[in-house]
Formats: structure tokens, C-alpha cells, sequence
């Protein structure tokens, strides 16, 4: 691809985005998400696979129908209360449509099935793009709207999502789809605490955005795929092999990593609230995740790669890709923990 259509691409991104985060009309909104969507096709679509160019339509469908919910309910909420501010929701039909569009547009189970195979159909630099800052917006819309949604819709469709994250990916070996399914689970969890402490949920997503584009570039940097070709990994590069598996393991929520810092915060605000019940779920819930989690981990650190005759032998040639960013982000992934009173001082 050209590098002046990418540079127009990556900034129709940003600008669809930023559209929507300081947009307080719903048109307005809907069109920054509109200019979302059809920026990023033609990044999934570049290498003219047929998986990449299935991948594509199932999310434009997927994107579409959501953009269509999303006009088609703020109609009938301007309509009803002669209003197009995305704060003055007070229409319930309108609201529940709106909020089950836009769980459509992040893959909030039970609108998640479209995600796993549209992220098998990407390379991995357009799945990290998928991965973190295609929630951007829609999240945004999200928060804004917490105050006038019902509670238990907010609950149900975190709960549903955090079981359906971590069951699809207990039996997956593609490492796209396994990251899709940690999404969805992380999803779940911003989803649950955002009708509580809005603030909290922003920190959740920074931290999952954080370990997340770690472990894409750890991917990246070992051009793996499949959990098969994750034992090959440790004969590359023992010192990245190490990092990654703990990695991992942050994005599992296990201390004293980064990845346990908003687990916390959330099962502490959800006992504050008065929800146990719903806390314990949720944290019998991780387990699910966690165990994918460390199957990868497991396969990266624990495994030798098959020596026969009849395998085929990668190639250990010297890797010409830039590894600051990654090296940054695996310390964060990290190294975070400590910093939990200054990030509760700066959300209350």
C-alpha cells in the first residue's frame, strides 16, 4: 500500500475518533464512527486474501447494521423528546437500541460472534488496530450514556461477556482468535464497572490497551500465529520468550503484575456498591481466561519444537524490527502495580 493512502487512512482513524469523543449530537457521533468503519476496510482488506476479504465484509456488515441502529434510535429519541443531545436520553426503547447497537459495534456478547473470525482474517498489525483503537469511540459513546441505562442491562451484558470470553477461547490454537475472546472479556469487565465509576473504566481500558499491543507486537516480532509455532519461539529469543509469557500472565490479572491493578479496583468498587454476588462471578469468571492464558504460556516457555525429519525448520535469521515500543510496553505490562494509589487518586 502506498504511503501517502496509509498516512490518509491512519488520519481519517484519528479523525473519526476524535469526531465522536467531542461530538454531543448524535449525528455527529454516528458520523465519526461512520468515518471510523470505513477507514479501517481498506486496511483489512489490503492483502486481497479471500480470508482477509471475508473478514472485511463480515465486519462492514457488522458495522453497518449497528451504524443503522445507532441513526434509527436517536430518530425515534429526537422524535419523542425533540432533542438530538446525546445527554438527554430519556426515551427507553431508544436508549436499550442504542446501547445494544453500539455492544454490537465493540463485540459484546451476545453480539460477539462476528469479532473471532474477523480478527482471524488480519494481519496482526490491523488486528491491534481492531483490538484497541476501534473500542475507542463506541467506549466513549458508552460512558456518556451509562447514567440513563438500566442497570441490569449494563450488568447482563458484562456478565455474558466475560463467560463468553473466556469459554470461546478455551479450545482455540489461532492466537488472533484467542486475543479476540480476551477482548470480549475485558470488555465485560469495563462494561460492569461503568455505570459505577466511569473513571475506572478509562483506567481499564489504558491498561488493557497497554498489554494488549504488547502482546500483538510480541507476536509480530516472532511472526507466530498458531500456538504451535509459539515453541519455536524460545530458540529465537529466550529474553522476549520470558517477558511475553509474563506479559500474558498480566493480561490474566495475576499480582504483582499491571494486568491485576483494575481487577481489583473493579471486585473492590463492586463490594462498595453492595454487588458480591456479582463480583464473585466475575472473578470465578477470570479463571476461564486465565487458563488460555497460560496454555500460551506454556507452549512459549515449556515446550521444545519438534526435531524430526519431517518438520520443517524456521528460519533464525537476524530481525530488522524496531523493538523500542515493544520493550516500552512489556515494562508497563509489567512494572504498573505500584502506581494503584496515584491511579485511585487520580479517578476519585
Amino acid at each position: 500500500m502506498s504511503p501517502y493512502i496509509l498516512t490518509m487512512l491512519l488520519s481519517s482513524l484519528g479523525l473519526g475518533t476524535t469526531l465522536t469523543f467531542m461530538s454531543s449530537h448524535w449525528l455527529l457521533a454516528w458520523m465519526g464512527l461512520e468515518i471510523n468503519t470505513l477507514a479501517i476496510l481498506p486496511l483489512m482488506a489490503q492483502h486481497h486474501h479471500p480470508r482477509a476479504v471475508e473478514a472485511t465484509t463480515k465486519y462492514f456488515l457488522a458495522q453497518a447494521t449497528a451504524a443503522a441502529t445507532i441513526l434509527f434510535a436517536s430518530s425515534i429519541n429526537a422524535w419523542a423528546t425533540g432533542e438530538w443531545n446525546i445527554y438527554c436520553l430519556s426515551h427507553p426503547p431508544a436508549t436499550t437500541l442504542i446501547t445494544m447497537a453500539l455492544a454490537l459495534k465493540v463485540g459484546l456478547a451476545p453480539m460477539h460472534l462476528w469479532m473471532p473470525p474477523v480478527m482471524q482474517g488480519l494481519n496482526l498489525p490491523t488486528g491491534l488496530i481492531m483490538a484497541t483503537w476501534q473500542k475507542l469511540a463506541p467506549l466513549t459513546l458508552i460512558i456518556q450514556m451509562a447514567p440513563f441505562t438500566h442497570p441490569l442491562l449494563f450488568t447482563s451484558l458484562g456478565l455474558m461477556s466475560i463467560l463468553a470470553g473466556g469459554w470461546g477461547g478455551l479450545n482455540q490454537t489461532q492466537l488472533r482468535k484467542i486475543l479476540a475472546y480476551s477482548s470480549i472479556a475485558h470488555l465485560g469487565w469495563m462494561m460492569i464497572i461503568t455505570q459505577f465509576k466511569p473513571q475506572l473504566t478509562i483506567l481499564v481500558l489504558t491498561t488493557y490497551i497497554v498489554m494488549t499491543s504488547a502482546t500483538f507486537l510480541t507476536f509480530k516480532l516472532m511472526t507466530t500465529t498458531k500456538i504451535n509455532t509459539l515453541t519455536t519461539s524460545w530458540a529465537k529469543s529466550p529474553p522476549t520468550t520470558a517477558m511475553a509469557a509474563l506479559v500474558l500472565l498480566s493480561l490474566g490479572g495475576l499480582p504483582p503484575l499491571t494486568g491485576f491493578m483494575p481487577k481489583w479496583l473493579i471486585l473492590q468498587e463492586l463490594t462498595m456498591q453492595g454487588l458480591p454476588l456479582t463480583a464473585t462471578l466475575m472473578a470465578l469468571s477470570a479463571l476461564l481466561s486465565l487458563y488460555f492464558y497460560l496454555r500460551l504460556c506454556y507452549a512459549m516457555t515449556l515446550t521444545i519444537s519438534p526435531n524430526t525429519n519431517n518438520t520443517t525448520t524456521p528460519w533464525r535469521t537476524q530481525n530488522t524490527q524496531t523493538t523500542a515500543p515493544l520493550a516500552t510496553l512489556m515494562t508497563m505490562s509489567l512494572l504498573l502495580l505500584p502506581l494503584t494509589p496515584l491511579a485511585q487518586a487520580l479517578i476519585t
